[in-house]
């Protein structure tokens, strides 16, 4: 996997030359998953889309777990570079919302990276920007990787939220929510005062994002070894 998900040669194996790359199958699974969510990726209904069965595309990618750590590269693609000209605060603040646009794209991807799984170069590149853009703040090497990684965390806890606020479901859940606790409002009086299952006012990934970073910058001001 580690090869196939790396770009390494390997020795083609005997048989019918391909018809097919793994790219093209990569990218037909991204597709459908943007349309319709990642488990209704199947080998099977790929196969379909190209005029072929689900055995024909194992010879491309051994089983479904490796097609999908594929498509995570392919859909986050490579970072772009950060300016850190003007500080390491206004780079990861670029980072973060750039990645937070590739995964609204591709809302799959929020519940996909949780899984433990090789990682690719192109997702690696998102952690190379950040870890560089904290370069020279007093920070340890992986401290530096930690707070990319708790910025990363905020990024698919909001992805996950909007997709399931957005859902019919969550949509439901909410309005039930809401109608409970007009009926304890004496047990919930800070949950009724903040509309807390009402539509959002603010930008919420902004305002966390912000949160996360003050303190990112308050623990550079200690001893990081403290």
């Amino acid at each position: 996997m580690v090869d196939l998900l790396w770009g390494r040669d390997g020795k083609r194996s005997r048989g019918p030359r391909p018809v097919l790359t793994v790219a093209q199958i990569v990218e037909a699974a991204v597709a459908m998953a943007d349309a319709e969510g990642l488990p209704a990726v199947t080998m099977q209904r790929l196969a379909e889309r190209f005029g072929y069965t689900a055995m024909s595309l194992y010879r491309y990618v051994p089983k479904r777990t490796d097609l999908v750590t594929l498509m995570i590269d392919t859909a986050l693609g490579t970072a772009p570079p950060l300016d850190a000209s003007a500080g390491w605060k206004p780079a990861l603040r670029t980072w973060a919302t750039r990645l937070h646009a590739v995964f609204g794209e591709h809302p799959w991807l929020a519940t996909a990276t949780m899984q433990a799984r090789p990682i690719g170069p192109k997702e690696l590149s998102w952690l190379e920007r950040a870890a560089a853009a904290l370069a020279g703040t007093g920070l340890t090497g992986p401290q530096r990787v930690d707070a990319a990684l708790v910025v990363l965390g905020h990024v698919r806890a909001q992805v996950q939220a909007a997709a399931g606020i957005a859902a019919e479901e969550g949509a439901a859940l909410a309005a039930t929510l809401n109608e409970l606790l007009r009926e304890h409002a004496g047990d919930y009086p800070a949950l009724i005062e903040a509309s807390a299952f009402g539509p959002a006012a603010h930008d919420g990934f902004a305002f966390g994002l912000d949160c996360i970073l003050d303190g990112i910058e308050a623990r550079t001001a200690v001893d990081p070894l403290s």
